[in-house]
């Protein structure tokens, strides 16, 4: 058949690999449901309509009119993408204005926007960290942060998640080492089960031992501090954190990231990150609609207020229901379920009973402690989170999750 192709041993593992078709096999394979509107608290699937708490829009911005036209208007202006890297030809008037903006949001220096949230932790850290260093990771850090520590060739040390004392044990192991620098990378909030880095604690071991810090706060942005800048405000550290990571993808309603710090370190980053010297450049709509994101964030933020109110409501909800949300602080809400197999017969179920969730499955989390990832917006309204915790119940009882 033409078209086919040729069966190289090469490629023997990829044949091989069926996990994917062995769960479709069940009918319960959750994963590239593709929808048919815009990320709202409710969504459209295959002509039916889902209540959405599988998604990173945490202030509900995606589908906001002054975002959408401010992605509108940089298409008119500056067509549709850039024609090359930032480093080169690709540079627009507006990546420089987002950039300072991004940089006052955050009260640091200065600013570097990249065109994925992956990238920036990738190539700014790998930029970063060589031979003569050391990088610090808690074990539960995003895949990218540990990418990036691994193409840094440095020592890498994992330390247990959110143990501040683990990470202090290491720091002083390695002091009198012949390593040049000490790296600390930390999520501000952690992605699948919600709960917070105890970044007082992380910053007061790497000032203790000379190390510096860098914080991903994809999740965290948006979400906490009283403005909105994030974990390090909600703690009251942020000029004890030297680097700072964003991504558009969740309260700035986009697709993008950036990293903020002191002059002197973007500037290395600017010039030294590959994932942006040979990346394209962020597209105008997606650096146009961040920016009138950050615009809102700043403006109204009352929306931070709606959704704590949600995310107060759910948490409560599922306590009372019995459902085991692990050690959530935040809009993102794991509800423990253990088996891989019951995760997805369960996300399955409720998106029969109109509820959107995400199955997450080891290597993800720790094998028998699969979860449903919900995750909240400013604008669901308690309608829309009843009937969700009304789905939840039914199917809890079916699966013998709750009582």
């Amino acid at each position: 058949m033409p078209g086919t192709s040729r069966p190289v041993p090469f490629f023997d593992k990829c044949r091989a690999y069926d996990a994917p078709a062995r769960v479709k096999a069940t009918g319960t394979y959750p994963y590239f449901r593709a929808l048919e509107s815009a990320q709202d608290p409710e969504v459209l699937i295959g002509g039916k309509t889902l209540i959405m708490l599988g998604s990173n829009n945490y202030l509900g911005l995606t589908n906001h009119p002054k975002v959408k036209e401010a992605a509108i208007e940089a298409v008119r202006r500056f067509g549709t993408g850039c024609g090359g890297s930032r480093f080169l030809n690709g540079t627009l008037v507006i990546h420089e204005e987002l950039e300072e903006k991004l940089a006052h949001f955050m009260c640091k220096p200065a600013a570097i926007t990249f065109s994925t949230g992956f990238q920036v932790n990738l190539g700014t850290i790998a930029c970063l960290v060589d031979r003569r260093d050391v990088v610090y990771l808690d074990k539960q850090d995003h895949a990218c942060i540990i990418d990036g520590a691994r193409l840094g060739m440095g020592d890498v040390r994992k330390f247990r998640h959110n143990s501040p004392s683990e990470l202090r044990r290491l720091l002083q192991a390695d002091s009198g080492s012949r390593a040049t620098g000490r790296f600390v990378v930390v999520d501000g909030v952690y992605s699948m089960e919600g709960d917070i880095c105890p970044l007082p604690e992380i910053v007061a071991a790497c000032r203790d031992f000379d190390a510096a810090v860098m914080v991903d706060d994809a999740h965290g942005i948006g979400v906490l501090g009283k403005r909105g800048r994030g974990t390090s405000e909600h703690f009251g550290v942020e000029d004890d954190v030297d680097l700072i990571m964003g991504t558009f993808s969740k309260s700035l309603a986009s697709v993008g990231g950036f990293v903020c710090g002191d002059v002197d370190v973007m500037n290395w980053v600017k010039h030294k990150a590959r994932t942006n010297v040979f990346s394209a450049a962020p597209s105008p709509a997606n650096v146009a609609a961040a920016s009138a994101a950050v615009d809102i964030i700043m403006n109204e933020p009352e929306r931070r207020d709606l959704l704590w109110h949600n995310t107060r409501f759910m948490i409560a909800g599922f306590k009372s229901l019995g459902f085991n949300t692990s050690a959530s602080q935040t809009p993102v809400i794991p509800v423990v379920v253990g088996p891989d197999h019951t995760a997805f017969a369960m996300a399955t179920r409720l998106h029969e009973e109109g509820v959107f969730v995400n199955a997450v499955v080891s290597p993800a989390t720790p094998p028998g402690r699969a979860l449903l990832r919900t995750s909240y917006m400013a604008t669901h309204t308690e309608s829309h989170l009843s009937r969700a915790l009304d789905a939840f119940a039914k199917v809890g009882r079916e699966f013998g999750i709750i009582p």
